[in-house]
């Protein structure tokens, strides 16, 4: 190659990369994407009264392609309290443990919950699932060790064991959360059912095994935040119509599908939660769908494994699950390092969401571009930041949950 076709290369590609970045700060991109508003018989959406049909139909090949059919919620949630104590975290909180019951021979789903002691009779809130149980949040020994089956990490021999309490307490800044006046309620996603593809015998699919629910884990866990919702509908010190529902990678694919399937919660925030999470399945840059089914088969259902090395058939896409929260606001983060999760399909699935939420004269992120790092977009009912390192929950994106649910949850007492 001659010398002017080398400067005429590095032109070429200079060139393609930039105009790459311009796609991505844009949300532009050549992926033929599902169209949310039209409908599957091709008739264009035009009201948010044609919108709420779309969205029975969206709703509707989610179950069926992806996640799985549920089945409905039990009429009584049933609970026992099981401790409470006033003077938590130096007076500043009352921590209180309940343990949850879906029918008398059903091992306890049991629920760690903050009230931060500041005067207010009610107050919003975060739910977020965990990953090996309550006692792995907090170094509190008045927590106990869950008695369900844990990953290797939680414990020893798949069991909970004393050296690993708190070992994810850094994903769990309770003061932080309390000194901005709200309430924490986080539930080991074991509880609800076992992240294993041997151990199903132990959770909620048992008790509905052999009805024709197709669900996965992922519906599996987004239904039981959907119970302890049920549960929070009750108690007297959690404001119900403020509380937030939160999940990291997997277990921020089952919060934005909880979300999705029940609009009783106020806010829905993904963290680096990827392949069937926010990721674009077309971008095709992380995880494939080919790669999460051969890893995780149990987490989808059937019909999923399908849309192995076939994404463009799927016909849905993450954006439009996104679109599903709307008008309520959602929140996606990204990490820079967290190649696998892809955080421009996340930006880009997040951004396209927005469509709908203009139908409802909303902003989401048209004005924002792909952003730098640390630099949130919170100006719209879809929030959106990537911050620097690597698949974590960090103190810096729960600053970002924090900002956001304020300013959200602010418009809401405005319009009381």
């Amino acid at each position: 190659m001659n010398r002017n076709n080398s400067i005429f290369s590095f032109i070429l590609i200079g060139c393609i990369i930039a105009f790459s970045t311009l796609c991505i700060a844009t949300g532009q991109t050549n992926m033929q994407l599902p169209v949310s508003l039209r409908f599957e018989n091709g008739s264009e959406v035009k009201s948010v009264k044609d919108w709420k049909k779309r969205r029975n139909e969206i709703l509707r090949i989610f179950e069926q392609e992806v996640y799985g059919t549920s089945p409905q919620l039990p009429p009584k949630v049933n609970f026992t309290i099981e401790s409470v104590n006033k003077n938590a975290l130096g007076g500043k909180a009352t921590k209180k443990r309940v343990n949850l019951y879906l029918d008398k021979f059903s091992t306890p789903i049991e629920l760690l919950i903050y009230y931060p002691n500041n005067g207010l009779k009610k107050s919003p809130a975060f739910l977020g699932q965990n990953f090996f149980g309550n006692y792995s949040t907090t170094t509190d020994e008045e927590v106990p060790l869950t008695k369900q089956w844990v990953p290797d990490k939680g414990g020893v021999g798949n069991r909970a064991d004393e050296a690993f309490r708190g070992i994810q307490g850094g994903r769990w800044p309770v003061e932080k959360i309390i000194d901005a006046g709200y309430a924490l309620i986080t539930v080991y996603c074991g509880d609800i059912d076992p992240d294993s593809d041997t151990e199903y015998k132990n959770g909620v699919l048992r008790l509905y095994e052999n009805q024709g629910y197709t669900w996965g884990r992922l519906a599996a866990w987004s239904w039981g935040l959907r119970y302890v919702m049920n549960y929070l509908e009750k108690d007297n010190r959690i404001n119900s119509k403020q509380v937030a529902v939160v999940g990291h990678s997997r277990l921020g694919k089952a919060a934005l599908w909880a979300g999705a399937t029940d609009e009783r919660f106020a806010l829905v925030i993904s963290n680096n939660s990827g392949c069937g999470g926010a990721a674009l399945f077309r971008q095709k840059k992380g995880e494939r769908i080919s790669n999460i089914n051969k890893r995780f088969p149990f987490w989808f259902c059937e019909n999923f494994k399908k849309y192995n090395d076939r994404e463009e058939e799927l016909p849905v896409d993450q954006h439009q699950l996104i679109a599903l929260m709307a008008p309520r606001p959602v929140y996606v983060a990204s990490a820079e390092k967290d190649i696998w999760a892809d955080p421009e399909a996340e930006f880009l699935s997040a951004y396209h969401a927005g469509d709908v939420y203009k139908l409802f004269g909303l902003r989401g992120l048209e004005n924002c571009g792909f952003p730098k790092l640390e630099q949130p977009c919170h100006a719209g009912n879809i929030g959106y930041h990537i911050r620097s390192g690597g698949h974590d929950i960090t103190d810096y994106d729960w600053e970002q949950y924090i900002k956001f649910a304020d300013i959200q949850f602010r418009k809401k007492r405005k319009k009381l």
